[in-house]
């Protein structure tokens, strides 16, 4: 039985925790703050509730697989999964709309077709089918494998496949999400549809590879959920499972230094002084942070290092209360798009000196009776995915970009303004606080192809040990990364390096 120290409590660490302790391992969780699940947070005020980070689970899988690996009750005997139908309502710039069903490639072509016309709904359906291809060629070495040693043979190759021209008779081959949509879908909105898939993930589509078109795909054939009270209550449920299997959490103690004893991770050491001794130490923070606790370089210069100079997305989020009940019909999740796609990429990419863009917004109404203090009464989460370099510390641009989150909110709220009691704006400095995550900034999936831009740190590190777990290691960002990025740590902890991920 070994001895581990996991640093932070985020769902990396705690996915990685129920499953040593399942492997008979004595396990302790430090985390700094006074609670769990990282950036998965609830916000509470008046009777009213709201998630602070994720909104809707993409890949229920993982979380089932967690809890049938450590122990007998399933996933749904815990929390209430619900499908989310439609999928999403779609605003566009030109005020089109469009609702997507739930995990039907039939229904969405259709949808699309009746919405868009020309032919839109077939060519995202095709689009969809090559998208499958990627994901195919990527599930295995970017979702449930340990980073490959030879991992440039992946970032070097393009998954997603050449396009055929039917009339030069010749193929194209995209190499960023933009180019699929300028050459593909040959549709302003459909662009925009795709695109904004990347942006919630903090991915910039004219950089990020082809190869993100599994991001759609993967909610296309996976289905949208939504946990019965929040993604808080899947935090909880994971946090209890890690009880039960006997892991201790110490809340309040914040690690301030990895302990190194013969050439390899020996424990930690507290802000109050404390010392823990460990045969393995779990870290589940930001490497720039995790760098600050160690007196050796992490990472040689062969390895995928994470990238600490280059801008970070980070999300703006208004938590509203709203008087009057949810009108029927309503639905759970409306993308309201940029009224100038252009110009919201060009401000991303370079947000100084600029005025401020309307970015693309998500709009999440549950219909949840444990959101509200009563059917009178509603609970509603606004979101956008903006560039850190914006200028968060002054006043201004966090109040031109709230009214760009409430103007667009409209869209999907009728009568937003009226029926607004208060509204709660949470910074990319409050995400800062919690997660200490750099500039509160969003942790992306892992993706193939740019020579290693878009790929996480490995989860073994040059000190034998330590070992990194969440949104900020491979495979990445997200609820299912994370979740298998604590499946892929136990494997190496407790199979060792001939561990090849989950079956």
């Amino acid at each position: 039985m070994a001895r581990i120290a996991v640093i932070g409590a985020g769902m990396g660490a705690m996915a990685a925790a129920a499953r040593l302790a399942v492997a008979g391992h004595r396990v302790a969780v430090y985390e700094r703050t006074e609670t769990y699940g990282g950036a998965v947070r609830r916000f509470e005020r008046d009777g009213f509730s709201f998630d602070t980070g994720p909104g809707l689970l993409p890949v229920p899988a993982v979380y089932r697989d967690l809890f049938i690996k450590t122990g007998k009750e399933p996933l749904e005997d815990l929390v209430e999964l619900v499908q989310v139908d439609p999928s999403s309502r779609h605003v566009f710039a030109d005020g089109t709309e469009v609702s997507l069903p739930n995990a039907s490639r039939a229904g969405v072509v259709t949808a699309l077709d009746e919405a868009l016309g020309g032919g839109a709904g077939e060519r995202w359906g095709d689009f969809l089918i090559r998208a499958r291809e990627a994901w195919d060629r990527t599930r295995r070495p970017l979702l449930e494998e340990p980073l490959w040693p030879n991992w440039s043979v992946l970032a070097d190759q393009e998954p997603y496949p050449a396009v055929p021209h039917k009339k030069l008779l010749r193929t194209r081959r995209a190499s960023t999400l933009s180019e699929i949509g300028a050459w593909e879908l040959r549709d302003d909105r459909l662009t925009a549809l795709l695109e904004s898939h990347a942006l919630a993930y903090g991915l910039h589509p004219r950089s990020a590879p082809a190869s993100a078109a599994v991001l759609p795909y993967m909610e296309h054939a996976f289905g949208t959920w939504y946990v019965r009270g929040g993604i808080r209550e899947l935090a909880r449920a994971v946090y209890e499972r890690c009880l039960a299997r006997k892991v201790e959490f110490v809340f309040g103690a914040e690690v301030t230094r990895v302990l190194e004893k013969g050439g390899r991770a020996a424990g930690v050491e507290l802000a109050d002084g404390t010392v823990v001794d460990a045969d393995h130490v779990v870290a589940d923070v930001d490497p720039a942070r995790l760098r600050a606790l160690t007196d050796r370089p992490l990472d040689g210069d062969s390895d995928v290092r994470a990238d600490s100079e280059s801008p970070r997305p980070v999300r703006l989020t208004l938590l509203l209360a709203l008087r009057g009940p949810r009108e029927a019909g309503a639905v759970h999740r409306t993308v309201v798009h940029a009224p100038d796609r252009e110009a919201e990429l060009d401000f991303l990419a370079s947000p100084g000196g600029d005025e401020p863009r309307c970015p693309t917004v998500t709009v999440l109404r549950p219909d949840d009776p444990a959101l509200r203090p009563d059917g009178g009464h509603e609970s509603a989460v606004v979101s956008a995915v903006l560039s850190s370099e914006a200028g968060w510390g002054e006043e201004g641009t966090v109040r031109s970009y709230t009214d760009f989150l409430l103007k667009a909110a409209e869209s999907a709220v009728p009568g937003l303004r009226e029926r607004l009691l208060w509204h709660e704006v949470r910074t990319p400095g409050d995400t800062e606080s919690e997660t200490g995550a750099r500039s509160g900034a969003v942790p992306a999936p892992s993706l193939a192809a740019g020579r290693g831009r878009f790929l996480h740190p490995a989860n073994t590190t040059r000190l034998p040990g330590l070992y990194r777990v969440g949104g900020w290691s491979h495979p990445g960002g997200g609820l299912p990364h994370a979740g298998m990025s604590g499946a892929l740590v136990a494997g190496l902890i407790v199979e060792g390096p001939q561990f090849r991920g989950s079956q």
